[in-house]
């Protein structure tokens, strides 16, 4: 148990749709502030000028509710944030990181780059050739006053690049990697201010974690990279640096990094999908995490309990979307019959279902074979439906040689005194007794006659909630007419 007070915080780009990789990073840095009594900052970074834009930030908020994942200070919209330190937006904390690069510059720990973007193509460009790391060369290091000034006078901009050790090692102590070191000389001199005036991702975030108290960074291994120049930037500035975790890759199923291709990647994807976003959330929480018990299913408070950066793995993990359905079966199986309605209202409304009488009683004839909260609608809407969808197989069952079948079966169950399971299933067995038919004969055609389907709940308990006027009248339809 660590004995400092644990702030964590999620800080994504607003340059798209929250992802499943940013959504495991958030999870686990909510999971982690849960466990260990503390607070999650969610923090905007949206110091990328041309790719940065509101409907991300939207997207990302909305994501977040969706998931379940609470933050306890951050933005609650574009216009209002919530807690101590904000604002909880990058854009709008220009000011604090200007006056730290300007101490930075004065006192000698950063100088003023002129450097065209062709001389820095040119410098990558030469490095390549002569097999050398493709870094900043630092000629910008020693300038003379006189030709900063002519340079200056010529209308140059110049970015604020950070000045890095040449000699050495920077250790990076991870929590899941162990000590990890760097060589000082393969590192380059950072920008840390771009010419506009605004701060690049390495500068904004070691200022804001700073004046956000934030006690532990955990994030994605391909950050791992940036950790030492951060680490530099905090010893420059006199800042006690937090602990860092960095989470293992997510791979698809091939072994290539997760990707579109692996199917829906986007959290909201999932959701218009009819994924249940608990079950989204236990199945993330398994990606690079495990309890020594290989536990795979949790109520939330036992994941808040559970998580720990020790059961953090360091090798990749695999994201299985076969494993998140049958995870998201579990789920909604388990859910009390109203619970999974509530759910599933967006896919129930659509399809013109939510509020139909009967809808409950209706539902929980096909909750085993419940994957998807849009399976819901799919699975019962038959009940409601004035005219059937018939697939080919039911339709098949229902030909030449069912008809009779089917118009003397309703005419028997027209007559029955009682119109459920049991009654029913008495008098259709007692029917092809009397008519030396095999069950097979009667049961298939019957299901698919009133339900224009092979498939579904108990034949039965499916007739008795169709109800009697519904059953009579599409048998005799399907012996007339098919």
């Amino acid at each position: 148990m660590t004995t400092t007070k644990v702030r964590t915080r999620f800080a994504p780009s607003p340059t798209g749709y929250l992802h499943i990789g940013g959504a495991r990073t958030a999870l686990f840095n909510w999971l982690f502030a849960r466990h260990h009594g503390g607070t999650f900052v969610l923090r905007i970074e949206d110091t990328d000028e041309v790719r940065s834009t509101h409907d991300s930030v939207d997207a990302i908020l909305e994501s977040l509710r969706w998931l379940g994942v609470a933050w306890d200070e951050g933005p609650e919209t574009l216009e209002a944030d919530r807690g101590p330190y904000a604002p909880y937006f990058q854009m709008k904390r220009l000011q604090s990181y200007r006056d730290r690069a300007r101490k930075l510059l004065e006192a000698g720990k950063a100088y003023p780059c002129y450097c065209t973007k062709e001389e820095l193509d040119e410098m990558r460009r030469l490095a390549q050739l002569e097999k050398r790391p493709p870094r900043y060369d630092g000629r910008c290091r020693r300038l003379a006053d006189e030709k900063r000034r002519e340079l200056e006078a010529a209308g140059k901009k110049a970015v604020l690049r950070f000045r890095m050790p040449d000699e050495g090692t920077t250790m990076v102590p991870d929590l899941i990697r162990g000590n990890v070191h760097f060589e000082n000389a393969l590192l380059q001199d950072f920008v840390i201010m771009k010419a506009s005036g605004v701060p690049t991702y390495n500068f904004a975030c070691v200022i804001d974690d700073h004046a956000m108290e934030i006690s532990h960074v955990i994030r994605g291994d391909e950050h791992l990279s940036n950790t030492p120049s951060q680490l530099q930037l905090y010893a420059a500035l006199g800042f006690k640096a937090p602990l860092f975790a960095h989470l293992s890759m997510i791979l698809g199923p091939d072994g290539a990094k997760l990707s579109k291709r692996h199917g829906a990647t986007s959290v909201l994807e999932y959701r218009d999908q009819g994924y249940y976003p608990k079950a989204l959330r236990n199945y993330l929480a398994l990606l690079g995490w495990a309890t020594t018990e290989s536990q795979e299913l949790f109520e939330e408070e036992e994941l808040f309990r559970k998580f720990s950066i020790e059961g953090c793995q360091k090798s990749p993990a695999s994201f299985d979307p076969a494993k998140l359905l049958w995870m998201d079966g579990e789920y909604l199986r388990k859910l009390p019959v109203q619970e999974l309605l509530d759910a599933a209202k967006p896919f129930l409304e659509k399809a013109g279902l939510w509020g139909k009488p009967g809808l409950e009683k209706v539902a929980t004839l096909e909750r085993e074979k419940y994957k998807l909260l849009s399976d819901v609608p799919k699975l019962v809407d038959f009940f409601f439906k004035d005219e059937l969808d018939w697939t080919e197989k039911a339709k098949k069952l229902v030909g030449d040689g069912s008809r009779t079948i089917l118009g003397d079966l309703a005419a028997e169950l027209s007559k029955l005194p009682s119109f459920t399971a049991k009654p029913l299933e008495e008098a259709i067995r007692g029917f092809c007794s009397a008519k030396s038919l095999k069950t097979s004969q009667v049961f298939h055609p019957v299901r698919a006659a009133v339900s224009g389907r092979t498939e579904g709940p108990s034949l039965f308990d499916m007739l008795e909630v169709l109800g009697r006027e519904k059953v009579i009248e599409r048998l005799r339809k399907a012996a007339g007419s098919n």
